[in-house]
């Protein structure tokens, strides 16, 4: 999936991997973020490289706008609630002024709790 916005120069067609990148680059910022995981596999042994973010983020189109979904690692013994907020404010930020396109939900899951 791609999202196509139009501007008053032509078409701009983003990119999965680009969608991907910035968000993964987002989360990662965010204190108590480890990785991003895949949406289905052993997470605690596969942490996705920066290569790799848009593995882990998944763009929806919705009927009134767009959507992300964000699978992560977090680190023990922090507090989980506070990680997700902050997550969800930063990628929406980033994404928003990066591609100048209103996301509507920014939904984190996450995948696994990992010790330092």
């Amino acid at each position: 999936m791609s999202i196509d916005k139009q501007t008053p120069y032509g078409g701009i067609n983003i990119s999965i991997q680009a969608i991907g990148s910035v968000a993964g680059n987002a989360a990662i910022d965010c204190y108590g973020v480890l990785g991003l995981a895949q949406r289905s596999s052993s997470v605690i042994d596969n942490l996705l490289i920066k290569k790799e973010y848009y593995k882990g983020v998944i763009p929806k189109k919705l009927k009134n706008g767009y959507a992300v979904d964000l699978y992560i690692v977090v680190a023990y013994g922090v507090k989980i609630t506070e990680i997700v907020t902050e997550v969800q404010k930063k990628v929406k930020y980033v994404l928003e002024k990066t591609f100048d396109i209103k996301f509507k939900a920014i939904n984190v899951y996450v995948q696994g709790i990992k010790v330092l």
